[in-house]
């Protein structure tokens, strides 16, 4: 299998300034050319660990590629240290140049003696096309491996891959890449290591060439089945559907789709709309929902309802609901749920009402505790949860457990 590294290269990496999101989707794209990915890396805008990370990535990697320090100011010294390792220098490029003066065509305040530095290039580097940039995008060959060099913004990056690195690669190792297989599908309502001795049978008969991963977060549990060219698809699939039959009684879905996405799919497909109500979750549900494209089709809105006066002048539940019961219980939170799907007219809707804390708890109500409702067109379903004891970690499980139990009920009404 022809391996990949990926060395990201700023300060700003390192000192938590900026995330690394890069490297993720790039991991996600080279799989789906074949290519794994051996190693990430992060440096400094420093020449000696450049050069380092560089030497240490083409003793392990097939194929290198690097983001970050192309632009045209002085710390950005990517281009000069790839110069130098490559035993090259700069000469300047006649198409890099036309690019750049069509680029700022009308901006003739940016073409000035610092962006004068992006058409000179490494005269060794094959060079190709930034459509959206002035960063040109270089590529190195260096015996039998190879290194793309690309901008570090975002989505200079992702274009930068789609448009120009990835259909390169290809040309190059069409005829010694592997086909790499991930299948996933995903758990709730079972904790890891139970589920790990669920599936010890399972994975003591899995054959070499098969990797099984489990990936928890917020309460579900991904189980990933991995094959790096060594099995066939119809093998691969066998097996998947033996990991499907064994843990059936606690599977939500059968694919790495996020669950907002296979819910947004099932009321799209029928005609349905949703909204939500929240009140310890501050719209972090909203946000899942209309996360994806074309979710405006089957999410209409929220009502942050962090306060009583607001559950009560805008969602309409009772005051002495909240004076008798709180605001965190069962009658609240259905009222809740019922006031949004009835204010924004939807088909469904579903609200949160917890104690997120860190203060605030009760003997009777501790931090954790989380009443969720959702309002179908015929009934409400409540109940209560306790999520743990950190404020992000009960918000995301409750925002998890919001969404498992609309899905099964949107399937139950099958």
């Amino acid at each position: 299998m022809i391996n990949a590294e990926i060395i990201t290269i700023g300060d700003e990496l390192l000192i938590g300034q900026v995330v690394d999101t890069n490297s993720a989707w790039m991991a996600e794209k080279l799989n789906e050319y074949g290519i794994g990915l051996y190693q990430i890396t992060s440096v400094h805008d420093d020449r000696a660990h450049i050069i380092a990370a560089l030497d240490e990535a083409f003793g392990r990697a097939d194929i290198v590629l690097t983001t970050g320090g192309l632009g045209p100011t002085k710390d950005d010294i990517t281009k000069n240290v790839l110069c130098e390792y490559f035993g090259t220098h700069l000469i300047e490029d006649a198409r890099v140049r036309a690019h750049i003066a069509e680029l700022y065509k009308d901006r003739p305040d940016i073409l000035n003696k610092l962006t004068s530095t992006q058409w000179m290039v490494p005269e060794c580097a094959k060079i190709l096309e930034n459509r959206v940039g002035s960063a040109p995008l270089m590529v190195f060959h260096k015996g039998k491996q190879m290194l793309a060099s690309m901008p570090g913004v975002p989505y200079e990056m992702k274009i930068a891959m789609e448009e120009q690195i990835l259909p390169y690669l290809e040309s190059q190792i069409k005829d010694n890449k592997s086909k790499i297989i991930h299948k996933t599908l995903q758990v709730t309502g079972i904790a890891e290591s139970t589920l790990a001795i669920l599936l010890e049978d399972y994975e003591r008969s899995m054959p070499q060439g098969l990797h099984l991963a489990y990936l928890p977060k917020d309460g579900i549990i991904r189980l990933r089945l991995s094959s790096y060219g060594e099995l066939s698809e119809t093998e691969i699939q066998h097996w998947f559907d033996e990991l499907k039959r064994i843990t059936v009684e606690y599977m939500i879905a059968d694919t790495d789709e996020p669950l907002e996405v296979l819910i947004g799919h099932i009321l799209t497909e029928r005609g349905k709309t949703i909204a939500t109500a929240e009140s310890c979750t501050g719209g972090k549900l909203a946000a899942l929902l209309n996360k994806h494209s074309g979710s405006s089709v089957f999410y209409k809105g929220s009502v942050v309802a962090y306060s009583n006066e607001v559950k009560e002048n805008v969602l309409k539940v009772h005051r002495e609901s909240l004076e008798r019961y709180g605001a965190v219980s069962e009658q609240v939170v259905t009222q809740m749920a019922c006031g949004a799907k009835k204010i924004l007219n939807t088909d469904y809707a579903i609200a949160t009402s917890g104690v997120a804390g860190p203060t605030g708890g009760t003997l009777e109500k501790p931090v954790g505790t989380v009443w969720i409702a959702w309002a179908t067109p015929d009934n409400v379903y409540s109940e209560c949860f306790h999520l743990g004891k950190l404020r992000e970690q009960i918000t995301d499980r409750a925002c998890t457990k919001a969404l498992v139990q609309i899905l099964r009920i949107l399937r139950n009404e099958k």
